[in-house]
This record gives structure tokens, C-alpha cells and sequence, in this order.
């Protein structure tokens, strides 16, 4: 169990900064992963809310989507998604945003719209959804990613998502009040912002990976903190956690394609 590969690093690492008391808004996802995962091991008493409306959802397995019965079936209540975003989100009871993203820039800015120029892009990503309102109105912002130079950029294509903008006072002087992104996880470092610039700083690097890895896989000049900790391995109830997790989840997604496939043809 002492093994774990760079992905089970990421989630554990992440899912570490979930407290018990969070409510928190899921995105789909390693986002979701990590959510569970502290759901299942320290955090027991977290509220876990999707962008569906299901709130207090506790699913067995994890959503292929924001519209997975699971989380219906699961969840204390489902309110409509109005709701959801005017008396939940926007009233300032979502204690933690969880987020993914497609590409993100120094400032913990996202984009999840499209790779390229918007009229004629490269790739056409599947868009915001409720995640511009998300990394404005929760009252922090965690945000999960693997690392790329592709991904983690200088400035990106598309601003969906805003995160400190500019860096520095932005968001304040922008009328947002919300504390904005927080923390950064990837699969080689935990990342903080800088107090007064915002700019991600690396604060801990995953066992044996190196600042140069580091540096290697990110597209802007890499800060880092005065003294860089070491990321605490996975435990041997994380990784089981997260193992079994993932393989309840392929199991029933693999049910759930069969079965479909058993009534196309009945059909």
C-alpha cells in the first residue's frame, strides 16, 4: 500500500484541506474524487453540494455528471438549480468552491470555454456552467488540476472563471468580497496564493518530485515559498479509500453501460 501514483498524491492531498464542518460546492471530476474521499476518511460531517441542486449528497460511487441519479438518490434534499445559486450560493452559505480546470494562469484565473481564439478554436471545452458564479459568491476557492505547460499558462485563451484577475487587490476593487482562490493542488506541489500579490506560490512539493519537475511542467516562472515542505504521503486508509472508491465506480458505470446496451438491442 506504500505505492501510490502522482493522480492518488493529487486527490489525497487535496481532500486533506477539507474540514468537516465545510459546505461545499463539488465540481465534476477530481474535484468530486477529493470531496469524497474526506467525506469518507476525516471529514464525515461535510455537506457535499452539486450544481444540480442535491445538497447533503453522499453517493456510493462517483457522478459521471451534475445529473447522475446517484447524487439525487443520495442527497438529504434537491432544491431547484434557482435556488441552489440565489439562496445557497449567492446568500454566502457555501463555505468552499472545488473546481477543476482546463487551463489557469498564475492568478488562479480558469478557463474551461474554448483552447485557442474564441470565434475560430482549437478545441471547444464544455464552458462554465455555474463555475463563474461558484469562484465569485463561495467563501474560498480550491482548485485541482494535473500540471502541463498546456494547462498551466501564462495568460489564458478564455477568462471564465475569475480568480484574482490581475493579482493584488482586484477582486476588492471589483466589489467581490469572497477570499477567491486559496489553494491549488496538483499532481507534483500544493500551491498557496502570496498574501499580497495573489500569485500561486508552490508552499509543498509531493515525495520525490523536484522544483525542476516543478518549473518543467508549468508555463510561467515558478515561485516559490521560503521553506517548501514535503506533501505527507498517502496514508494506507487514504489510498483504500480512494482504491475502492474508483473501483465501486467503474463496477457500476460498467453495469450501467451493459445494461444499456442489453436494452438497445431488446429494443
Amino acid at each position: 500500500m506504500s505505492a501510490f501514483t502522482a493522480n492518488e498524491m493529487m486527490t489525497i492531498a487535496a481532500s486533506r484541506a477539507l474540514k468537516g464542518s465545510d459546505v461545499c460546492f463539488v465540481g465534476i471530476g477530481a474535484p468530486s474524487a477529493a470531496c469524497n474521499v474526506a467525506r469518507l476518511t476525516h471529514a464525515p460531517g461535510i455537506t457535499l453540494i452539486y450544481e444540480s441542486g442535491t445538497i447533503g449528497t453522499a453517493p456510493d460511487v462517483l457522478p459521471l455528471s451534475i445529473g447522475d441519479g446517484e447524487l439525487c438518490e443520495t442527497a438529504v434534499t434537491t432544491v431547484s438549480v434557482p435556488e441552489m445559486f440565489r439562496y445557497w450560493l449567492q446568500g454566502g452559505r457555501i463555505t468552499i468552491g472545488f473546481l477543476g480546470a482546463a487551463q489557469i494562469d498564475r492568478f488562479g484565473n480558469i478557463n474551461t470555454t474554448v483552447i485557442g481564439d474564441y470565434a475560430h478554436p482549437k478545441t471547444r471545452l464544455p464552458g462554465g456552467g455555474g463555475a463563474p458564479e461558484i469562484a465569485t459568491s463561495a467563501q474560498q476557492i480550491f482548485i485541482t488540476m494535473a500540471q502541463s505547460k498546456r494547462a498551466m499558462v501564462d495568460r489564458i485563451d478564455f477568462f471564465t472563471s475569475f480568480g484574482h484577475g490581475e493579482g493584488g487587490d482586484h477582486r476588492k476593487r471589483l466589489g467581490i468580497d469572497t477570499a477567491g482562490p486559496t489553494l491549488l493542488v496538483t499532481d507534483l506541489a500544493v500551491w498557496k496564493p502570496d498574501p499580497a500579490t495573489k500569485e500561486f506560490t508552490v508552499v509543498s512539493l509531493h515525495p520525490g518530485v523536484t522544483r525542476e519537475q516543478v518549473q518543467e511542467t508549468c508555463g510561467w516562472p515558478v515561485r516559490f515559498a521560503a521553506t517548501v515542505e514535503e506533501t505527507p504521503a498517502p496514508t494506507a486508509l487514504e489510498l483504500q479509500t480512494l482504491r475502492d472508491l474508483k473501483a465501486r465506480t467503474e463496477a457500476a458505470h460498467k453495469a450501467g453501460a451493459n445494461a444499456g446496451k442489453r436494452g438497445s438491442k431488446d429494443g
